[in-house]
């Protein structure tokens, strides 16, 4: 079984979908707090686009960290 940094699978991937959804509802927020109104910005005047931009954010966020944790442990 493949290790994955010092966490069991089910963990690994709970973690992950912890910080997706952590960004999926950072999205929402922006949208509803910061979000354009006058439909001219791609990004925060769909609250879906919004939704998918922190999504990704909160992913891409998951992987810097756990990768840095990755070369820590290996050094």
């Amino acid at each position: 079984m493949k290790k994955y940094l010092l966490l069991s699978k089910n963990k690994y991937l709970l973690v992950m979908l912890v910080f997706t959804l952590a960004g999926l509802m950072g999205g929402y927020l922006y949208y509803i707090f910061i979000g354009c109104t006058s439909n001219g910005c791609a990004i925060t005047s769909n609250p879906y686009m919004s939704l998918l931009w922190g999504g990704l954010i909160g992913y891409l966020l998951f992987t810097i960290i756990f990768s840095l944790k990755k070369d820590k442990l290996n050094q």
